[in-house]
């Protein structure tokens, strides 16, 4: 005769079942998808609804100046694609409306559960494209590469386990048992896979994104592959390109100049230009005061946003801007003889940078 064991005291009431796999899946990964939507909701929703004018072109947060700053150090070309759109306003507002879109509909879709593999891969190439623009930025940390690493590892948990807790897909699924043997509804919603293609998909995942990322890391910082280091383009301390270097008879000087490094937060400041004969001798001063003072028709910036502009000290300039500079002279009946001559650039911050410059 048969005997049946009778369940725990605490065991009394609940369901003899055990919830699927796929089902404790998704309840672990509950909190991830809510977090994940949540920073993606936060962006795009800043930008159409708390902080509107993060799209006005003609505020200080807009939205421009802040993907100006990402030129310096961004992977793969991304840097030149940043610089055509800048140069490009039409191009510029539709994809800034378009990426705040996105970020704001597929946020909103994770945290409700909707289409939940689908919004994940949509976060993961978000997070990507984060990583390539700004993966090089934070002044104490690389905040910006923890940012996307992290958004990137959770958009791709949920692409492998879907959500089906708490979630319109599961919703959706309790409705219509019949979605689960979908296709569409297996690679796009929650429904469940075989047990060999969630193996597959997830070794793959980790070995691309591990890489990624540690890629990426030892690119910015090393620690990994090299001794540690500041990154090839360093996020805390600022530094400046010179280039196309030209002098007139009349002791005016004409330079290239672009902030190719440093924090976003703040700008940098050119305090003295010195201009130095082929003997070594200065036979030309700028000072901060006449920086200061210069005529603003005479700095001829490469962008309409982040740009050279005579300030309270010197010449002020954002990270990602660049400008060509002529400085008039300032001794009159300076006759210049033929040589070559030194340009000697000095920040605020105490860096020098030395051009050579010639006449024509």
């Amino acid at each position: 005769m048969q005997t049946q064991t009778a369940p725990p005291p605490g065991d009394r009431g609940t369901a003899l079942r055990p919830a699927s796999g796929w089902d404790l899946i998704a309840w672990a990964l509950l909190i991830v998808r809510f977090t994940l939507g949540w920073i993606f909701w936060g962006g795009g929703s800043r930008r159409f609804i708390y902080a509107p004018q993060k799209l006005n072109p003609h505020a200080a947060s807009w939205m421009a100046n802040k993907l100006q700053t990402a030129i310096p150090g961004a992977l793969l070309g991304t840097g030149s694609m940043l610089a055509y759109l800048l140069h490009h306003f039409t191009l510029l507002y539709g994809a800034l409306i378009f990426f705040s879109a996105v970020e704001l509909v597929f946020g909103v879709f994770l945290i409700v559960g909707f289409m939940t593999r689908l919004s994940a891969l949509v976060t993961i190439g978000l997070s990507i494209a984060l990583m390539l623009l700004f993966g090089w930025q934070g002044a104490t940390c690389i905040d910006e590469w923890t940012m996307a690493s992290a958004t990137l590892a959770m958009g791709l948990a949920l692409f492998l386990g879907g959500s089906t807790a708490g979630s319109v897909d599961g919703w959706l699924l309790r409705r219509s048992p019949a979605l689960e043997r979908k296709t569409w509804f297996q690679w796009l919603g929650s429904g469940a896979w075989p047990e060999a293609r969630l193996k597959r998909w997830s070794l793959i995942g980790t070995i691309v994104a591990g890489l990624f990322i540690v890629l990426t890391y030892n690119y910015y910082r090393g620690s990994v592959l090299t001794p540690f280091h500041g990154g090839p383009t360093s996020p805390s301390r600022h530094a400046l390109t010179l280039s196309r270097g030209r002098l007139l008879k009349n002791g005016a000087v004409s330079f290239r100049v672009a902030v190719m490094a440093g924090t976003a937060a703040e700008p940098s400041h050119i305090v003295r230009i010195r201009l130095y004969a082929p003997d070594g001798r200065a036979v030309e001063r700028w000072n901060a005061i006449t920086l200061s003072h210069l005529s603003p028709d005479r700095i001829h910036n490469g962008f309409a946003y982040n740009r050279f502009v005579p300030g309270f000290v010197g010449l002020v300039a954002r990270v990602g801007a660049e400008a060509t500079v002529t400085l008039p002279p300032r001794r009159s009946r300076l006759v210049l003889v033929p040589g070559r001559y030194r340009l000697d650039v000095r920040t605020v911050s105490g860096a020098r940078y030395h051009l050579p410059v010639s006449m024509p």
